[in-house]
């Protein structure tokens, strides 16, 4: 059997450590909690199944803290979770067997993130694997019969267990900041960074938070070392930002270049409010049915199905056709189905 240390960095997190703690705690050999500023009961919850609890000052930078909780690890693996996950019984029984039967080759074991889309995460699948097993000191190993090399891919294992998860709220805000402070100081986003950034703000940006986006994204969507995806990412942002602040120049420049590729339902629900704005009932439309059923999201799920059906019975009960409303109120409701 192997030892595993369960890692976690915390912060205010009274309402749900406790949840956490007693479906995973007795799974671990030893628990590390690392705490980056909280002002609630939170340690005082921690110190209930641990003395290893840790002070980490917060410095926007979750890598930092998760590394920081890792060096403290003294067990063969470390199990990383965060404070509004949940193990019920049946993946309970999973994760001891997994404990009991796992091959010391393994280096890293993912997971099935669940109860995604309930929350308003920045994926658009409710369960997605993540690697949340490490093994703590790696093995490395020559391969090859000829031109032998170290073998550097670890060696994952896609585990059946499911973590549910809870949180009390979106965190989308949280890391909006901190996308933002560390892209003010001039940090270049790496390709998933980018893409995260991006849906981040599809799915819990304000008006503010765009606004601030806005010419990180302007800057990306002309550098010529970014990929088609990331271009496509950073004009769709910036579309977005210039139609929130009556930019229509900038907002028809970003929605040309989407355009004149392929499109997708997010410029097209753009295009909708665009018009519905001013009024122009039967254009919104047009642009709404095509984001439902015309062209595909790349960014935020809900822009093909909810919400551009929710922009044409807007449309639709504005110009008093509540023949065509009806339908797509129907629609919406199969969704839900």
């Amino acid at each position: 059997m192997i030892t595993i240390s369960l890692c976690m960095i915390v912060k205010n997190e009274e309402k749900v450590l406790a949840r956490c703690l007693d479906s995973a705690a007795d799974l671990a050999d030893e628990v590390i909690v690392v705490d980056t500023g909280s002002t609630d009961r939170t340690k005082e919850i921690a110190a209930a199944y641990t003395d290893q609890i840790y002070d980490f000052v917060w410095t926007d930078d979750f890598s930092a803290a998760r590394n920081f909780a890792f060096s403290k690890a003294r067990m063969e693996y470390i199990y990383s979770a965060d404070a509004d996950e949940v193990l019920d019984e049946e993946n309970r029984a999973r994760f001891l067997a997994l404990k009991e039967t796992l091959l010391p080759e393994i280096e890293i074991v993912q997971m099935k993130y669940g109860n995604q889309l309930r929350f308003g995460s920045v994926y658009n699948y409710d369960q997605e694997y993540r690697p949340k097993l490490f093994k703590r000191k790696r093995d490395f190993v020559w391969e090859g019969p000829v031109h032998e090399a170290v073998r550097l891919t670890p060696l994952v294992f896609d585990s059946d267990i499911v973590i549910t998860h809870m949180p009390q709220e979106s965190h989308g805000r949280r890391d909006l900041k901190v996308f933002e402070k560390q892209t003010a100081g001039g940090m270049r986003l790496s390709k998933r960074l980018h893409n995260l950034y991006a849906r981040e703000l599809f799915l819990a940006g304000d008006e503010e938070a765009f606004r601030a986006a806005r010419e990180f994204f302007k800057r990306s969507a002309a550098d010529v070392e970014r990929s088609p995806e990331e271009i496509l990412e950073s004009c769709l942002v910036a579309a977005r930002a210039a139609r929130l602040e009556g930019d229509v120049v900038d907002f028809f420049k970003y929605v040309s270049k989407i355009i004149a590729e392929e499109g997708c339902s997010e410029i097209c629900c753009e295009l909708g409010r665009f018009y519905e704005d001013r009024w122009d009932y039967e254009e919104a439309a047009v642009w709404y049915y095509n984001a439902a059923y015309e062209t595909a999201p790349v960014l935020k799920k809900a822009a093909g199905e909810a919400q551009p059906l929710e922009g044409l019975i807007r449309c639709y009960e504005a110009l008093h056709m509540e023949r065509e409303a009806e339908g797509f109120r129907e629609a919406l409701a199969r969704l839900g189905t």
